[in-house]
């Protein structure tokens, strides 16, 4: 991978966005519809894409809030919709339009008072709290944001009522019901004036701040972390968390090193790639908050929706979210008493096999699924799946009595249990995982993105194990050939649905080596792509490991 001669310098006014332009295009801007790179693509993490290019207009978001709307019906969802949206410069028009629409359907639509901003977890969390003890007028939500996308990105997603992303079966229907829309010029869709929108009684705001707030004593020992007087730091990166920081603050004594909000994000260093992405798991993002490692005994950050976390400590610098997940989990089983003893740990199958070590000796269940956060929502929200986390820096985890906190990925605790841990133990999430390593060696992480047009993802997603031919990947036997996930069995891309099941009791033998040593991987073949194959090799490590997942290497 190469890595652009800007990474981790602040960013060049040349290359900030004109973020008037980039409103304009969203709204005159007409998507070529017989390009399929800019029809409704609407995945797990919603809808996603740029004026610039032709695949984030008015045009779509009306096409797929008509599409949401007419969806509630056909589900009888007539309770209120939370929505939400970051500080990306196009969440604001998005969420406009999106008001518009659902007005005009005479959907109850609660959103941020002042035209404020408000994070993915606390949408996650407000449905739920609001449908705890209902079986009817369930609430659902919608978030606006791209995540960590640079900053001409827009993004569109949608909750149903168990508050979590929004599983295949809903994103299709959603998907297929907006192009058929946008087919027909919209016509479809109802519609009245902003102003209009917001007098009508359907329309309501809301501080969601103070609930969310005051709740998470109930996830996270917020006692504790006080108690101790820890030297704390976090960085919103400009995001929509940074107004509920500074609320904790208040409380819990918190340094806010940035509380810049620019839709532009000219305060970020820049990505390995050239681009800005606010990217918390990256040290070239993150290079502002890892120079200040020494100074605080833990210093955290979120991407602009605050699903993911960034974890910054002096013993490791930025830890690698492989490796504080373990941490997470080895802490959390030790000190939630009152989770019920049969409760799974869920992971991804691209997750680190540090987990299963973990997990192994703590004699509890492993959940392994696809990619995608949507396989951990059935498990969270009943509370047989007490923790889910992904490789890409994303974890939620049930409240202390068991029960569900958030059915989405919440960057907030996350960071505030690396605090907790910290206060409660007298030792920061780097130094619990040397301690890991030191008992069960050192696994590799290597990630490499390559890009695929829509006809290489075709072929990808019908390979099948019999298509891998090879013996050995490495230098080292391929002993298994997986293409489903092992805890629920859909392909391990994530993209395909063939049932739920409820975490069972399997747990995957051990498959790391204590004796690993740290080598530098050679190059991918240019002709590889990321098939959606794994491959399990006799020994760690594979050369060409993907995720840190022992003796799986991603082909």
């Amino acid at each position: 991978m190469t890595i652009s001669p800007l990474a981790g310098k602040p960013a060049p006014k040349e290359m900030l966005i004109d973020a008037a332009r980039l409103e304009r295009e969203y709204f005159e801007r007409r998507p070529d519809l017989d390009d399929p790179e800019q029809l409704v693509i609407f995945g797990t993490s919603g809808h996603r894409g740029s004026p610039l290019r032709g695949s984030f207009t008015e045009a779509h978001i009306l096409a797929i809030t008509q599409a949401i709307c007419d969806y509630r019906k056909t589900r009888g969802t007539d309770g209120p919709l939370y929505m939400g949206k970051d500080t990306h410069a196009l969440s604001g028009p998005a969420q406009w339009t999106a008001l518009e629409v659902l007005a005009a359907n005479g959907v109850q639509t609660i959103i941020q008072q002042r035209d404020g901003v408000t994070p993915t977890p606390v949408i996650s969390h407000a449905i739920l709290v609001y449908n705890r003890s209902r079986t009817e007028h369930l609430a659902d939500g919608i978030v606006v944001t791209p995540s960590h996308n640079p900053p001409e990105d827009g993004g569109f997603k949608y909750n149903p009522t168990h508050g979590g992303p929004a599983d295949v079966d809903v994103t299709q229907w959603v998907e297929n019901r907006a192009d058929e829309l946008l087919r027909d010029g919209n016509r479809g869709v109802r519609r009245m004036r902003l102003e209009e929108a917001y007098r009508a009684d359907t329309t309501h705001l809301q501080d969601y701040a103070p609930a969310y707030v005051k709740d998470l004593r109930n996830v996270v020992d917020m006692d504790a972390i006080r108690a101790a007087r820890l030297k704390l730091a976090v960085d919103p990166l400009g995001g929509a968390a940074v107004h509920y920081w500074e609320p904790i603050n208040a409380i819990y004594r918190l340094d806010v090193v940035n509380p810049k909000v620019d839709p532009t994000f000219s305060f970020m260093t820049v990505d390995h790639d050239g681009k800005i992405r606010m990217d918390c798991s990256s040290p070239y993002a993150m290079a502002r908050l890892i120079g200040l490692k020494d100074e605080y005994r833990v210093a955290f950050a979120n991407d602009p929706d605050s699903d993911r976390h960034g974890i910054v400590t002096p013993s490791a610098g930025l830890m690698n979210p492989n490796h504080y997940l373990a941490v997470a989990i080895s802490y959390l089983l030790a000190h939630r008493p009152d989770w019920p003893p049969h409760v799974a740990i869920g992971k991804t199958v691209v997750s680190s096999s540090m987990i299963d070590r973990v997990v192994e000796k703590l004699r509890c269940r492993l959940y392994e699924v696809p990619v995608g956060f949507k396989w951990f929502v059935p498990g969270l929200f009943d509370g047989s799946c007490c923790f889910g986390g992904e490789e890409s820096a994303g974890a939620s985890f049930l409240r202390h009595d068991g029960s569900v906190w958030t059915t989405d990925k919440d960057g907030p605790i996350m960071d505030l249990l690396a605090a907790e841990i910290t206060a409660r133990t007298g030792k920061d999430p780097g130094e619990h995982y040397n301690a890991l390593t030191a008992e069960f060696g050192t696994p590799l992480y290597t990630r490499i993105d390559a890009p695929a047009t829509p006809e290489q993802k075709l072929k990808l997603e019908k390979l099948s194990p019999g298509a891998v031919k090879e013996s050995t990947l490495a230098g080292e036997p391929i002993i298994a050939k997986l293409s489903l996930a092992p805890g629920n069995d859909p392909p391990i891309d994530g993209e395909q649905r063939s049932g739920r099941r409820r975490p069972s009791s399997r747990t995957r033998p051990s498959d790391m080596n204590a004796d690993s040593r740290p080598v530098a991987p050679p190059p991918f073949p240019p002709d590889y792509r990321a098939s959606g194959i794994l491959l399990q090799v006799a020994s760690l490590p594979s050369s060409y490991g993907i995720g840190d997942v022992g003796r799986v290497a991603l082909a």
